[in-house]
């Protein structure tokens, strides 16, 4: 990391998600570069952690909001124009994970999984629209699972590739403003998430898929999606990076 870089000096992000993992770590690499911050989660203790850990609290601002909630996304947004009057980076990143066979997904399931992957990522992008500065960025976080079939993967593979549809058309939307909108595809990334999804034991197996032979950290990702946001990416709109040291390109000898 390039700590004079300042790519974004004087700009504002928001970061739904932003109290832990791939968030947090964009949080604290947008900050590195200059940035104002605003960060989501669902748990105040979590988000108090998180401004304590980013070391600056007089550029980062914690706001308790669930994305599956319109009124939480109406919420946030007025909260960002009142504080700062313009968003210049979005990085709609809240998600949860959910894996079973299709034959066990209860409706109460389906329901919680689009409401946060899916509806989540529709209504943060919909409410920040207006507050978009002519130049902004916005980064969508898909997954891995969109480019390649993974069995009990059917309801979040789903939903990642919904998000990754609306990047598309978010783009020609926003387009005559010069706005960008892109998404990022993380591999197997080293999280809590991570760690709650996978056993241990199928860890190896795992890493014998990836040709960067190791697991992705929230760093990695970071980098990514600050590159996205940033000037660098100018004429890259409506495309999926895709993170993940090789294992969708294919499959190790």
């Amino acid at each position: 990391m390039n700590n004079s870089n300042s790519r974004f000096e004087n700009k504002t992000a928001l970061i739904t998600g932003g109290s832990s993992g791939m968030g947090l770590a964009t949080a604290r690499r947008l900050l590195s570069e200059g940035a104002r911050v605003i960060i989501t989660g669902r748990d105040q203790a979590r988000l108090d952690a998180a401004v304590k850990e980013l070391d600056g609290a007089e550029r980062v601002h914690a706001v308790r909001a669930d994305v599956a909630s319109v009124a939480d996304a109406e919420r946030l947004a007025s909260i960002a124009r009142d504080r700062y009057g313009r968003l210049d980076v979005v990085f709609a990143n809240a998600g949860v994970a959910s894996f079973q066979p299709a034959a066990e997904v209860t409706e109460a399931e389906f329901d919680r999984v689009v409401a946060v992957n899916l509806k989540g990522v529709f209504f943060t992008v919909q409410q920040a629209m207006p507050l978009l500065a002519d130049d902004a960025a916005i980064v969508i976080n898909a997954s891995w699972t969109l480019h390649r079939g993974l069995a009990t993967a059917s309801l979040y593979a789903a939903t990642k590739a919904a998000v990754h549809s609306l990047t598309r058309t978010f783009a020609v939307e926003l387009g005559p403003r010069g706005i960008r909108v892109n998404s990022v595809s993380p591999g197997y990334i080293d999280t809590a998430m991570y760690r709650a999804a996978i056993s241990p034991d199928d860890e190896p197996g795992i890493i014998s898929q990836i040709i960067a032979g190791r697991l992705g950290t929230s760093d990695d990702v970071a980098d990514a999606v600050a590159f996205l946001a940033s000037r660098d990416a100018s004429y890259i709109n409506g495309q999926d990076l895709i993170i993940d040291g090789g294992l969708v390109a294919a499959v190790p000898g």
